[in-house]
């Protein structure tokens, strides 16, 4: 093999070697998407079970009119229709903003429902 061999040898390789490189990036990059948008999509769906035995927890109490658990799905429909849209165009630190605020919203609803138990069983004890 003579010298102008191996440098086009040796060129071909690094090459080769800068290619797997980049494509080992971009195949991280989608995995960490695709496990950001999954996570979204778990907080979404716990949050909903979450909502909707609530909205039963708070009817039994309440009623259906004085319901705030039918704004709270609504917000959860908006994020479900925001990620359907920007999910393959959002950055991994929105995906994460927008999981963060549905785990957030999940730790506002247990709040609220502590606060409706405690006073369904005030209630049902009876004057002190």
């Amino acid at each position: 093999m003579n010298a102008g061999s191996l440098a086009w040898a040796a060129l071909a390789a690094v090459v080769l070697l800068a290619a797997a490189w980049v494509g080992g990036r971009g195949l991280r990059r989608a995995r960490a998407r695709g496990m950001a948008i999954r996570g979204v999509l778990d907080a979404a769906d716990r949050l909903e079970a979450r909502l909707r035995s609530a909205r039963d927890e708070i009817e039994a109490v309440a009623g259906s009119e004085e319901n705030p658990v039918r704004g709270a799905m609504r917000d959860l429909l908006r994020q479900r229709l925001w990620l359907q849209e920007h999910a393959q165009d959002a950055s991994l630190a929105q995906l994460e903003a927008v999981r963060d605020a549905l785990e957030s919203a999940s730790g506002r609803l247990e709040f609220q429902l502590q606060r409706v138990r405690r006073a369904r069983a005030a209630a049902e004890a009876g004057p002190a």
